[in-house]
């Protein structure tokens, strides 16, 4: 009988350190949001126009939508703040820096939404400059 009190108490014992840990772990939680542009390149948009900044803008949120659904997913089996913060918070910090500095620049360039079923703006394709042919060894231009 002492074996299995033993038994339980360690068990007890382990639940209780991923419970602590959990928590302190999600205590950063507050502080990793306001310190999230220090995970990502000041200077990363900077030459992007305000359509390579929309299709960013919109993968970035696509990306943040489904870190926060894998860690609520994580979360829900045991210990799961434990593995949520280690398998997903930095990714998650990462993103929501980038997202943050992505927002920057689109307000910076005064940036504005491409309207829903609005036909994407045509970019005129490359012209190729006239080339006249070399003439011949022998030949008079005329």
């Amino acid at each position: 009988m002492t074996a299995s009190l033993s038994h339980r108490l360690r068990g007890a014992g382990a639940l209780l350190a991923l419970l602590a840990a959990g928590a302190v772990l999600s205590g950063c939680a507050g502080v990793s949001e306001t310190i999230a542009p220090a995970f990502a390149d000041p200077g990363a948009y900077e030459l992007y126009d305000c359509k390579q900044l929309e299709a960013e803008r919109k993968s970035l949120a696509a990306r943040t939508e489904q870190l926060q659904k894998l860690m609520e997913k994580a979360e829900t089996g045991a210990g799961g703040a434990v593995v949520s913060e280690l398998a997903y918070r930095n990714d998650y910090v990462a993103v929501r820096g980038r997202a943050q500095l992505a927002e920057d620049a689109w307000r910076r360039n005064r940036c504005r939404e491409t309207p829903p079923g609005a036909p994407a703006p045509a970019s005129a394709p490359p012209q190729r400059p006239d080339i006249k042919p070399a003439p011949k060894p022998g030949s008079t231009n005329r």
